[in-house]
């Protein structure tokens, strides 16, 4: 069945000498994976610079039932990036982004709620002249929305928040996974401020260090086999 509709590119890996598989979040039909064959050569129809990380496509797509691999038959850009490829930062944010995504989002079904929001939130990001260093944990915690595991109770400043069960309480859990004092009213702050408020935020870079730490290990928490980040310690280096 050929579909057409936009969608955002996750992960593309080797699969012969001319040929890739690319998993692309589309907006229609959820997370899938296509096959393209011969893009390495000359007369090849899709070139692999097309593919890029979380590039903003338009596609149409021959999907087969039952089928794990499917096939593109168009493909073009639908939002040519204009700050990103040109500024380190920037791509480095969404290197680590990108691996976010891949180790958080497995539907195979559509959610446009999240793919809307994702797709205007790299837009937001590509065109703001100074996002600031705090973009990413704004992300993440938004991100956290449409993935289950929002903070329960973010009107609330209490002395704790419990990590394992995603809520501010007034005492300390009867488990490790948890945050109190400072660390706890940092983390708050960023429940408050969108990514248009992002300059409200002042955090030096132990405390954005330590709050890194605190947003990644709350998505450990909550995703099974989320694993290890590889891109988090150049993001630190960039950063911290």
């Amino acid at each position: 069945m050929l579909e057409s509709t936009k969608g955002i590119v996750f992960k593309t890996v080797k699969y012969s000498e001319t040929s890739i598989i690319v998993k692309i979040f589309t907006e229609k039909s959820g997370i899938q994976s296509y096959i393209i064959k011969g893009v390495r050569g000359k007369k090849a129809k899709f070139k692999t610079a097309l593919f890029q990380p979380l590039q903003l496509l338009d596609i149409t797509a021959n999907h087969r039932e039952n089928k794990d691999l499917h096939f593109l038959k168009e493909a073009g850009v639908a939002f040519a990036f204009q700050s990103i490829p040109f500024d380190m930062q920037k791509r480095t944010v969404l290197m680590f982004i990108n691996e976010m995504l891949v180790r958080s989002i497995k539907e195979e079904s559509a959610n446009e709620a999240l793919f809307n929001w994702l797709w205007q939130s790299l837009i937001w990001y590509d065109m703001a002249q100074s996002p600031g260093a705090d973009f990413h944990l704004i992300f993440l915690i938004q991100l956290s929305k449409f993935l289950g595991f929002y903070p329960k109770n973010p009107e609330r400043v209490s002395g704790y928040f419990d990590l394992q069960e995603g809520v501010f309480i007034n005492s300390e859990p009867p488990h490790p996974h948890f945050i109190s004092g400072d660390s706890a009213k940092m983390f708050h702050q960023l429940l408050e401020v969108s990514f248009a408020q992002l300059s409200r935020l002042s955090f030096t870079t132990q405390q954005r260090r330590t709050l890194l730490n605190i947003v990644v290990t709350y998505y450990q928490l909550h995703l099974s086999g989320f694993g290890e980040l590889k891109s988090l310690e150049v993001l630190q280096q960039l950063f911290y």
